[in-house]
């Protein structure tokens, strides 16, 4: 039975994880982390406030971007494979990462997006790129998401331009910022929205066509399937750095 811990306890995207743990025959959740909600009781366990505390085989970190490379040092310290759910990993973020965990120790995977149908999206989308003139990605996310553009949109974008997609740069912009961000050269629109939870269109032109594919999360629960596949293939992966829930699927 793997022993899983998780950073960011009583999070959105922790809990939905957290319950599917509890409810999986091979899997034991140890550990609980969340220096916020030190001393809580979730799910059975009480919520540790320090890193020495967590004991595991995995851990699932989704901790808000702004600490979570400090608790990834703490993981690869203790020799603990990490899957990581946190945004925000920029082509520059993860060679910080892969700087940091090297290549010598236990395996750290970085899924952008848990959900299988996200993940298909972002394959499709690699697959179509070469053959438009043009692609763009709209991502649309709740207004309280700590960043912009998302972790999906990142990597959508990181592996669009892999695959030589390309986006059209002809229109000045009469006020900045009106052509979105750029991520490889792939424009990116981030719109921040109440009521959404995960919501993405990837769109590629030709002369006279369009294709969009789009993906819409509207539970967290469509995380939890993959984060469990996630867990139980993390250890089979190399040593070092893996991006993508594709590499265990």
């Amino acid at each position: 039975m793997t022993r899983v811990a998780i950073s960011g306890a009583g999070g959105k995207l922790a809990t939905p994880i957290a319950e599917a743990v509890l409810a999986s025959a091979d899997l034991e959740l140890s550990a609980l982390y969340n220096p916020n909600r030190a001393g809580v009781s979730l799910h059975g366990l009480t919520v540790s406030g320090s890193t020495d505390e967590v004991e595991g085989e995995v851990v699932v970190e989704t901790a808000h971007p702004d600490v979570v490379m400090e608790n990834l040092r703490a993981w690869r310290a203790a020799g603990i494979a990490a899957v990581i759910g946190t945004s925000g990993f920029t082509p520059a973020r993860l060679e910080e990462l892969r700087q940091l965990w090297g290549v010598d120790g236990p395996p750290a995977l970085v899924v952008p997006n848990f959900s299988i149908g996200a993940v298909l999206m972002m394959r499709f989308a690699a697959e179509a790129a070469s053959h438009f003139e043009a692609v763009e990605i709209i991502e649309r996310h709740h207004s309280t998401k700590p960043d912009a553009p998302s972790g999906t949109a990142l990597a959508t974008a990181m592996g669009v331009a892999a695959a030589g997609g390309v986006s059209s740069d002809r229109s000045a912009e009469l006020v900045e910022g009106a052509r979105g961000g750029a991520v490889e050269g792939i424009r990116v629109h981030s719109l921040r929205l109440p009521g959404l939870i995960s919501q993405q269109e990837v769109a590629l032109s030709n002369e006279g066509e369009v294709l969009s594919i789009e993906h819409l999360s509207t539970s967290y629960q469509s995380f939890a399937s993959g984060a469990l596949i996630a867990v139980r293939r993390v250890a089979d992966l190399p040593s070092g750095v893996h991006l993508g829930l594709d590499a265990v699927l």
